[in-house]
Parts: structure tokens; sequence; C-alpha cells
């Protein structure tokens, strides 16, 4: 059966006017929102095995809140300043930036918050974003899709390395840090809604 993606995103639903998201306030939004990516990527809490950054939490929770247009063109945004050289990814650096910083062993990762946005803005488009349940569904869907271009890339990068060494690499260290950003993100996202629907009546 398929999905209906009529539902409302939260901005839309925060929004005082029917349609009132005009252009002007969507730049708003896109401009507020790719300094929040920026912002939360260089976010790093002490953590084991790695210190956990705030990068994913941001994206997904950016994908669900503002759906699948408005937040295509955020994510687009954000990877083109990074491509132009400024300092807006978790590892890039004065010395390590743009797109040879993008080339890197992040890029696949990179290329996965593109599609994690666009699975996250479709499920808030569905109306999973009110649910604890289906958020967590929907918010496992989508670091799978950061993952899974993460990973190939680093498999394509380093050929000569064993399919153990690129999942030590890439997905082993971060699991924990993972698991608490999605649980965290899952009932942010139903919690924000309660609220507006309460302040809304």
């Amino acid at each position: 059966m398929a999905l209906a993606l009529t539902d409302k995103t939260l901005v839309e639903a925060i929004s005082r006017k029917e349609g009132s998201l005009n252009l002007a306030k969507q730049s708003a939004l896109v401009v507020a929102g790719i300094a929040a990516l920026a912002i939360s990527a260089k976010i790093a809490i002490p953590m084991w095995p790695v210190p956990i950054t705030m990068g994913t939490f941001a994206v997904l929770t950016l994908g669900a809140a503002y759906g699948p247009r408005l937040g295509l063109v955020t994510i687009l945004g954000y990877m083109l300043i990074g491509m132009a050289g400024f300092d807006v990814f978790a590892g890039s650096s004065a010395e390590k930036y743009g797109m040879s910083y993008m080339m890197g062993g992040t890029g696949g990762y990179l290329a996965g918050y593109v599609l994690a946005t666009l699975a996250l803005g479709f499920a808030a488009r569905a109306g999973w974003d009110r649910s604890f349940g289906k958020m967590s569904v929907a918010m496992l869907a989508g670091n799978a899709l950061i993952y899974i271009p993460g990973l190939a890339w680093l498999a394509f990068i380093f050929p000569a390395e064993s399919t153990s060494t690129i999942l030590a690499w890439g997905i082993t260290p971060f699991l924990i840090g993972d698991a608490l950003k999605l649980a965290l993100a899952a009932m942010v996202l139903p919690a924000l809604w309660k609220g507006v629907q309460k302040f809304r009546g």
C-alpha cells in the first residue's frame, strides 16, 4: 500500500498561516539549516570508543522537520558551501577542506546525508514524525542510507583492505553513539509536534 505523502512538515505546521512559507521564509530556513548543520558537525561529545559528533543527528532531524524539498535544498546548499572550501564538515580544517576533503574517506557518508535527508523528509510527509515508533524506524532507515554509500566508498578507495577492516573503520566505532543520537532524534520530533499541537489548540 502506497504511503500518502500529504501531511504537513513541522516547519509548515509552526508557520501561522496556510501557505505562508513564502520564498523569504524558505530562504531563511535554508540559511538557518545550513548554519545548524555546520555547527552540529563541529560539536564533539566525549564517548567511548570515539567521540560523538552531532552532524548525523542534525541531518536526520532537519530532514524530518523540513520535508523532502526544503530539506534537499538545504543539504545541497551545505554541500556546496563545503565544496567551496568553507570549514563546515566534522573533519574538515584549514589544511583539509573543499573537494579534496569530500573525495576522501568521508565522501560516501556525505552522499548518504543527501539520501537520508530525502528519506526523512518523505517519512515526515507520511506523518511518521508524530510517532516515536515510526520515527525510530525512519531514523534507522536514514542512518542505513548514510552508512551504505559511506562503506561502499571506503571499499572503493581502499580496494586492498578486507571487508572486516572497512567495517572496523567505517561503522563499528560509531554504533553506540549513533544509537544514542537516533533515540534522541526519534524522541525530539514527536515531542515538538505535541508542543505545536498543544500551542495551536
